[in-house]
């Protein structure tokens, strides 16, 4: 009989087919950057919880009986914390986050990288329990440890606050009593062929299956093919498009004009319909408005759960790079960067630079500025001093993307104004392939490697590198994007 972990059981409440595939075939598995992205969070979260209790324990050992006999030893004292505290009860292995003395007793806490308790949270924590008191262990309550958003890092590797404990002791008592129901229905599983279930909800909540491939190979079959523009492109249009498909509609193309009512779907559907772009003279008199000089710009930024400069809070989106193209004048461009070192604190380099090559005048373009505004808002209230200077950038930012969105159209686009979906409609040698840094989570995958103690300096001087030419393509397409507005519409 294959043996169950409070793991297993989790993943076959997601869906059983799920767990029998990871038993019986594990070679269809296919992980991808963001899955790998969240366990490395989970265990950075882990190993910073026991660090707020220096004189706690760690459960290791080469073997699950020799793990078991240590806890039990742990145990003993009931006066050291203990971490991954491993217990096992009819059949079911659990290791526990944290156990915490608590006057005799001790309270159990699991280590969760999110900022609150989820629904999940709870089924997992009811298995956990099961099993702990199962085999003997006195609980006085069950808590989930997550992150505390509003936790200000003070440096010096001080991180005590950074956990909220929740206690959830009387909310999973309901699902203690249903943990061995969840267990037979796993074992029956296992003990069985291959589920025939079929592709849902389930393979995406509460965590993406990394088995979607195999379980779904229609999905690349429906992606849409270059002359096929199903319904869903419509913008906004999420119920429309269930309405349309109810009525037997698929293509967009085959949508009556009479039955698109907003102005921006009836936009894509002309566009769709006959094959041609749309670009409205409004466009162009937005960006001729501008006058020079002209300072595009583009930001990136890195988010750590656990964060790793004083000042800073849990997923933080901390700015280490921006790019700039600067039209001094009609035909005349330059290009300048800042990208941070590593070696510390990148937000006053990055606001210094920034400043010193913006200036206090001309526009500053970006493409949705939302992102930028509340980046330099941030910087200027962790950095009073600039304060002044930041303000007036972003007083000075003129936004791409409204004026792409109400006056551009293209068959191509597919309903998205995105840069990355408008730029191939208008300078297709721009494009993103081939890059090893084409979008922003790979940027940050790439600047926390740079970061990484252990990166070979020849690693990091080509994953700078990648960073800079990345950044420097987004405000290059800014730069088209703008210069074709401006000039298809010209009188």
């Amino acid at each position: 009989m294959v043996g169950l972990s409070k793991s297993r059981i989790i993943v076959h409440r997601q869906c059983p087919k799920r767990l029998w595939l990871q038993i019986n075939r594990p070679d269809l598995l296919q992980v991808e950057g963001p899955t790998e992205a969240r366990m490395a969070a989970g265990t950075n979260v882990g190993e910073v919880a026991r660090s707020i209790y220096p004189d706690g324990v760690l459960i290791d050992g080469d073997s699950l009986r020799q793990a078991m006999e240590a806890t039990q030893d742990a145990l003993k004292s009931r006066s050291s914390p203990i971490f991954e505290a491993t217990f096992q009860h009819q059949g079911v292995l659990v290791r526990a986050d944290l156990l915490l003395p608590d006057a005799g007793q001790y309270r159990m806490a699991e280590v969760k990288s999110s900022t609150g308790v989820k629904d999940y949270h709870q089924a997992d924590a009811a298995v956990q329990t099961w099993v702990a008191r199962g085999s003997g262990l006195d609980l006085s309550r069950v808590e989930i440890a997550h992150i505390n958003r509003s936790f200000v890092y003070q440096g010096g590797n001080d991180y005590r606050g950074l956990l909220h404990h929740a206690d959830i002791t009387e909310q999973i008592r309901p699902l203690e009593q249903q943990v061995p129901d969840w267990i037979a229905a796993a074992r029956a599983t296992l003990a069985g062929n291959e589920p025939n279930l079929a592709p849902g909800d389930q393979c995406h909540s509460p965590f993406e299956c990394p088995f979607i491939t195999y379980c779904s190979p229609q999905a690349v079959a429906l992606t849409p093919a270059e002359d096929q523009f199903p319904i869903e492109i419509l913008p906004y249009g999420g119920a429309l498009a269930a309405s349309l498909r109810s009525e037997g509609f698929v293509d967009l193309r085959d949508v009556p004009e009479a039955r698109l009512s907003k102005p921006m779907h009836v936009r894509v559907w002309r566009a769709t319909k006959h094959d041609t772009p749309e670009l409205a003279p409004l466009a162009g008199e937005h960006v001729r408005a501008l006058g020079y000089p002209r300072y595009y710009i583009d930001f990136e930024t890195m988010q750590f759960v656990v964060p790793i400069w004083a000042g800073t809070s849990p997923y933080d989106q901390v700015p280490f790079q921006w790019s700039c193209h600067i039209e001094a004048s009609k035909g005349s461009m330059t290009h300048t960067a800042f990208l941070a070192d590593g070696s510390g604190d990148p937000r006053r380099p990055f606001a210094e630079s920034l400043i010193s090559t913006v200036g206090n005048a001309g526009a500053v373009i970006v493409y949705n500025a939302a992102f930028e505004r509340t980046r330099l808002r941030e910087l200027a209230e962790s950095l009073p001093d600039l304060a002044p200077a930041l303000n007036n950038i972003i007083e000075r930012m003129f936004d791409l993307l409204p004026v792409a969105r109400e006056n551009y159209d293209h068959p191509d686009m597919r309903g998205s104004w995105s840069i990355k979906a408008v730029l191939p409609t208008i300078a297709p040698e721009l494009a993103y392939d081939g890059l090893e840094v084409g979008n922003g989570g790979m940027a940050q995958e790439a600047f926390a490697e740079v970061l990484h103690a252990d990166t070979p300096h020849h690693r990091r001087d080509q994953l700078r590198n990648a960073l800079l030419i990345y950044c420097e393509r987004d405000t290059l397409a800014m730069v088209k994007i703008a210069h074709y507005f401006e000039n298809a519409t010209a009188a």
